[in-house]
């Protein structure tokens, strides 16, 4: 995977208080805001294969196929979040 550049048009008052938080933790501005936005990347990701495996267990949708890998991780996922139902025989894994 590559690089590319993003340049941002950013409010002086917004870049102290970004420069303040990457301080605080040590970091630069650049990874600071890469790291954020990682994170908020995840979060909606996250929360979108939530809401998917919630309406297939209600029945409203099949789900859809996925690669191998990617599906082991979804179901990894899943089952230690505790969103999957228990196996058969009544319960939930042992955390």
């Amino acid at each position: 995977m590559g690089t590319s550049v993003l340049s941002l048009r950013i409010d002086g008052e917004l870049l102290e208080r970004l420069r303040h938080h990457a301080a605080k933790r040590g970091m630069s501005v650049q990874d600071y805001v890469v790291r954020t936005l990682i994170r908020d990347d995840f979060d909606e990701r996250f929360q979108a294969a939530v809401e998917e495996t919630e309406n297939v267990l209600r029945g409203h949708v099949r789900p859809r196929a996925a690669s191998g890998s990617r599906r082991r991780r979804r179901e990894t996922m899943y089952i230690g979040t505790g969103i999957l139902p228990a196996p058969s025989g009544g319960q939930a894994p042992a955390r």
